[in-house]
């Protein structure tokens, strides 16, 4: 009898266990559906991508996609503010439910988020006032290189330039007043981003130097959230196929992406 009942006690307590292991497991998509609210974190000190206008109202092309983005899962878009070193962590959290904002594909970021195919390509560049003469890595040797701390960046010079001063800043906002002001006079970032960073002060134009490695955007979301994967999925490669995102891309930064390229990365 005594053993009846422990077994009894024993499954009610594996089955609660189960139970609570399922209600965890959120689903985003449908989440998102019954609030019919998306957030999408999006830093906004990075233009073109994102950024304020004169009214201070979130602009940029990740601003545009996020909006095209929610409007096409037809609920209303709450953006999340937030920074490069802060962007992965707010997604763990459930700060957000997804993440558009520069967010490059990488080996070590894969492993604790899941990407969306790319939707656009994002060539990493060290860049320097047009004076200096640099070439190569070692050229770095002994000076000041900012850079924003966590980024693919940051990840890069750490390894490849052993004998350069890194100067972390916590925003692309704070490297680019950091240029402008004569602290540094050479950073590595994204090449989209340096008209921006060189209009701030003209007469400290900066020029492209080294291009360390090309990468790929695409939509962060947390993992094993196999339903909004696959609609983001399919709403990226639809919205590449007809032009949408192409010319959201042309409106501010100017040049195309190379769509086709983009189409035939794997994703997902």
């Amino acid at each position: 009898m005594k053993t009846a009942s422990l077994l009894r006690l024993i499954a009610g307590a594996t089955f609660a266990l189960l139970s609570l292991g399922l209600s965890a497991h959120a689903d985003t998509l449908e989440d998102i559906r019954k609030a019919g609210k998306i957030r999408i974190a999006i830093d906004l000190a990075i233009p073109p991508f994102g950024m304020t206008d004169d009214k201070m109202q979130p602009t940029g092309s990740d601003v545009d996609l996020a909006r095209l983005l929610a409007k096409d899962m037809g609920v209303e878009l709450e953006i999340v503010t937030t920074t490069g070193p802060t962007r992965i962590p707010m997604l763990q959290t459930n700060k957000a439910d997804i993440v558009v904002s520069t967010l490059s594909i990488t080996p070590d970021r894969a492993k604790v988020i899941d990407f969306s195919v790319p939707y656009a390509d994002h060539p990493s560049v060290v860049a320097g006032l047009k004076s200096l003469q640099i070439k190569q890595m070692s050229d770095l040797d002994g000076k000041k290189v900012a850079v924003v701390r966590g980024t693919t960046q940051d990840t890069d010079l750490t390894q490849q330039a052993k004998g350069a001063q890194l100067v972390r800043y916590e925003d692309d906002a704070t490297m680019a007043l950091a240029v402008a002001s004569g602290q540094v006079d050479i950073l590595a970032t994204a090449r989209s981003l340096l008209p921006a960073i060189s209009k701030k002060n003209p007469a400290r134009t900066v020029e492209p130097k080294i291009t360390m490695q090309t990468f790929y955007l695409a939509i962060g979301m947390r993992k094993d959230e196999p339903k909004l994967l696959a609609w983001v999925n399919g709403w990226v490669k639809t919205n590449l196929m007809n032009g949408k995102l192409a010319a959201i891309y042309k409106q501010y930064h100017g040049v195309d992406i190379p769509t086709d390229d983009l189409l035939s990365k794997p994703g997902g």
